[in-house]
């Protein structure tokens, strides 16, 4: 009896919940999209995501303007999904290199995903972008005063590991 009271305390002890935020670029045309989904067990009060493409070699861009340093076909921002969970829409100029996006109240399971254009500013083709010119892309979530970061490789998605739920 005294070995399952054990067993049990140290299984209760040890299960702690996150707030796990996987990120996914999409390349598509006339749209490219991102989608953010919680796959932890937490409810994201307030988190700030930053999306830098600045260090990607491929010279990443968000173009959002038909004049600017984007090519041929632009995109402007557009919240497609979860806008309820948006406390401000954020603001995008053609050429920047960076976005960041204001949660609240993004509960496990729950997905927010916007489409802009994302262009290569030194390959053969600027106007489609493949997993591998994401390599140094980072993605930062900023929850009260932690900050978790995380960079992409190879790949155009990631997971961004973060610490027991917060309140």
């Amino acid at each position: 009896m005294k070995l399952f009271c054990v067993l049990t305390l140290a299984c209760l002890t040890d299960s702690q919940s996150y707030a796990d935020i996987h990120l996914e670029f999409l390349e598509g045309a006339p749209k490219d999209k991102f989608v953010l989904t919680n796959e932890g067990s937490c409810q994201v009060k307030n988190a700030v995501i930053k999306i830098d493409l600045s260090g990607a070699a491929a010279g990443l861009i968000f173009d959002v303007t038909a004049a600017g340093a984007g090519v041929e076909v632009f995109q402007p921002l557009e919240i497609t999904s979860g806008a309820e969970h948006f406390s401000t829409i954020p603001k995008v100029s053609d050429g920047d290199q960076s976005i960041t996006l204001q949660l609240q109240n993004f509960g496990p399971n729950k997905v927010v995903a916007f489409t802009i254009d994302v262009d290569d500013t030194t390959g053969a083709r600027e106007i489609t972008v493949s997993d591998s010119e994401f390599d140094g892309v980072s993605v930062s979530a900023t929850m009260g005063e932690q900050l978790f970061s995380a960079t992409l490789q190879d790949r155009s998605e990631v997971r961004l590991d973060m610490a027991g739920c917060m309140t």
